[in-house]
């Protein structure tokens, strides 16, 4: 059995070099693939392997005291879902604003799902932010999330402008890292009441299933590219080619005018990717290719 383990921690590393050469050997020798980033603010990583390889990276890591206590989101995956281990050492954890200075530990106020969904109970006209790429919450998103249309997380800070800064704004990601990251930088831009789901849509997926305010599939960063958390998870996304509902998502085959990919990730669905349209709006269409 193999498994694949989502994970960060906003810790204080005095050495990220050192740290990031540790995480490599470690990784190689129980034999996990992934992705790894080490950052003087914490640690950043998604990894698989075997079921009893990767717990005995979860032990290897609560023997620290930088990385004891990790909450770990699980999730059924292999090894192979990831090209290569790659463990790298950077100056953000997630890049958003490496020019500006700002108390990453400054956080907003974390809700965990059970939290969240009584908020959102409480609270229907609650302004909820999607601190993802478009890509990402075009297959699943909250029920009336703002979803910017941004293609990277540092994008993200031109949204910032169109929202209220004296209203409280509710944030959430995939794993929580980059909402909980996001919450102190907008406090850091003066918003004065930020909230981030703690353990992200993953933990939120695990307590409610599809039975909350959660819909559609949650997109992941490997091979898998989303997961469901029921059988009853819907598809909201539409074909780029018919239409049709799907959660499909593929790499655009075609080429631009001066000959490099494309490589755009689009919605498609089965049957137009079986009968070879894997192109986006601008490539399209190459059935006969």
């Amino acid at each position: 059995m193999q498994k694949i383990i989502l994970y960060y921690k906003f810790v204080a590393i005095k050495d990220p070099q050192m740290t990031m050469r540790w995480q490599r050997e470690l990784c190689r020798r129980l034999n996990l693939k992934g992705r790894i980033i080490v950052s003087e603010h914490g640690i950043n990583g998604t990894a698989g392997g075997d079921l009893e390889d990767v717990k005995a990276y979860v032990r290897e890591m609560n023997l620290t005291p930088e990385f004891k206590g990790i909450e770990y989101k699980w999730s059924d995956g292999s090894r192979d879902d990831f090209p290569k281990l790659s463990v790298k050492a950077r100056k953000e954890l997630v890049t958003l604003a490496p020019e500006e200075d700002f108390d990453v530990f400054d956080k907003g106020t974390p809700l965990r799902p059970e939290q969240w969904h009584a908020y959102l109970e409480e609270h229907p006209d609650a302004i909820i932010f999607d601190a993802r790429n478009n890509y990402e919450s075009e297959v699943g998103k909250f029920k009336n999330a703002i979803t910017p249309d941004i293609k990277t997380f540092k994008d993200v800070k031109a949204e910032l402008d169109k929202l209220p800064k004296d209203q409280p704004v509710l944030t959430y990601c995939t794993g929580d890292i980059r909402c909980e990251y996001l919450s102190a930088y907008m406090k850091h831009k003066g918003f004065e009441d930020v909230y981030h789901l703690d353990g992200g849509i993953v933990k939120y997926g695990e307590a409610y299933g599809d039975k909350g305010y959660w819909e559609g599939k949650c997109y992941v960063f490997d091979a898998r590219k989303g997961i469901a958390f029921s059988q009853e998870s819907a598809d909201i996304a539409n074909c780029a080619n018919c239409g049709a509902k799907t959660s499909r998502q593929e790499n655009c085959s075609g080429q631009d005018a001066d000959g490099t990919g494309c490589n755009l990730q689009f919605v498609i669905c089965d049957d137009c990717a079986a009968g070879g349209r894997v192109a986006c709006s601008l490539h399209a269409p190459v059935a006969d290719v």
